[in-house]
């Protein structure tokens, strides 16, 4: 069978399947924010157990995204040179394994480097839902959706929040990491379920035409990488561009606070584990309906005008948490800020996807937002300097800053909906 009549044979029913899509997409985030979040729930153990000083604290998040940052930048180039749905389904099985493992360590360098291997199938999942899911979604409410899809990650905020309310008080750190082996039966069934979206199956058929065109086209194609094609084009290469800083400076705020926030709640404000994870179930379920709304609104007043406003609205609130905190008022404050700060995450896989054509859309995005990850690696670390030296509410005055600067960047420089995934 040749490869165009495999495309056909293979093209997925437009109704109903990108639903299944979706379901798997949405598991695959859930989990992926759980795992993300319980190096966070278990820094104050690990620092007791190995004796780790605040910055050595840190640079655990700091090898998290490092690792999340390579992992993105091969899972794009994955995506478009062996399916989606493959990329999906072996990243699972990395991180979930690589987690496991990390129960079994020792010492911060044997945990480090794990935690490395382990983030990088944690970012290349990332791109690989978002590239699938945004090629199977009907155009009309593809923001809704994949606004919804990223609240999954909060979803598993929460999930990570409650097991580590469970599992730390009773059994320790090493358990809370044990139990990540269960998402492997998740990949294992979406690979029998899930088929490969038609705009990649087209991109295929087409470069197999080409290659039939002739040899030395052929070999021109086989050595012609994806970036060379995006560099040599000058509206990709800008977008490339725009995007990677505004990636950036989105989880350079994102992820520093992230990392610790529950030990600012914990330590610097007096909370005990149970208020503290009460307030961050508060705090990511805002942040769940801020990622739905994003998407909807964007549905009715475009992809830029939402990014720009919750990123801005993040950077304005940070210094009123930091600066203006009680015990009366820190719990309404959270659930604000968990809505505003869910907001760009709610907009940003379908606007980033909409900036790139087809042939390279994954390897664009995934290079662009890992560039920008391997950037914001430093957050977590640079945190836990500010605070052996002052205080966490100092590092989130910088993150602040970057979110403002996060929020400019498009609102200047990428338009909405440049390249419709439906349409190519």
């Amino acid at each position: 069978m040749n490869v165009a009549a495999k495309a056909g044979a293979l093209a997925p029913a437009k109704t109903g399947t990108w639903v299944l899509v979706f379901i798997f997409c949405f598991l695959g985030l859930l989990i992926d924010g759980a795992d993300l979040m319980l190096l966070s729930y278990s820094l104050s153990s690990l620092k007791a157990e190995f004796g780790l000083t605040s910055v050595e604290a840190g640079s655990l998040g700091s090898f998290t995204l490092a690792g999340m940052a390579i992992g993105g930048i091969y899972g794009g180039w994955a995506c478009d040179r062996f399916g989606r749905v493959k990329t999906v389904v072996w990243s699972i099985v990395l991180f979930s394994v690589g987690t496991a493992v990390l129960g079994l360590t020792q010492s911060y360098w044997q945990f480090a480097i794990t935690r490395f291997v382990s983030s990088l199938g944690i970012g290349a999942l990332y791109v690989a839902c978002n590239t699938l899911m945004a090629e199977y979604v009907p155009t009309r409410y593809r923001t809704t959706v994949l606004g919804t899809l990223q609240a999954g990650w909060s979803v598993g905020y929460i999930v990570a929040t409650l097991l580590a309310g469970w599992i730390l008080p009773i059994h320790g750190w090493r358990w809370l990491f044990y139990i990540a082996i269960v998402p492997v039966i998740l990949a294992l069934v979406m690979q029998r379920l899930v088929p490969e979206p038609q705009a990649w199956i087209n991109a295929q058929a087409e470069r197999a035409r080409k290659k039939v065109d002739g040899f030395k086209q052929a070999t021109a194609e086989k050595h012609e990488s994806k970036y060379k094609l995006i560099f040599a084009d000058p509206q990709a290469r800008g977008m490339f561009i725009a995007w990677a800083l505004t990636a950036g400076f989105l989880q350079f705020g994102y992820y520093g606070v992230n990392n610790w926030l529950p030990s600012y709640l914990e330590g610097e404000l007096g909370l005990n584990l149970k208020s503290m994870t009460s307030y961050m179930v508060g705090t990511y379920t805002a942040m769940i309906l801020g990622k739905i709304l994003a998407g909807l609104a964007a549905d009715k007043l475009g992809r830029r005008t939402v990014f720009a406003f919750g990123a801005l609205g993040t950077a304005v609130f940070l210094p009123v948490i930091v600066l203006f905190q009680s015990p009366e008022n820190i719990l309404w404050m959270l659930v604000v800020f968990g809505f505003l700060y869910g907001i760009p995450y709610g907009v940003n896989a379908t606007y980033m996807t909409e900036s790139f054509e087809a042939k390279f859309r994954g390897s664009a995005v995934g290079g662009a937002y890992n560039i920008g990850r391997l950037g914001a690696a430093i957050a977590p670390a640079a945190i836990g300097f500010l605070a052996s030296h002052g205080s966490i509410g100092v590092g989130f005055l910088v993150m602040g800053a970057a979110y403002f600067i996060c929020g400019v960047i498009p609102a200047l420089l990428i338009r909405d909906k440049q390249f419709d995934p439906q349409k190519q």
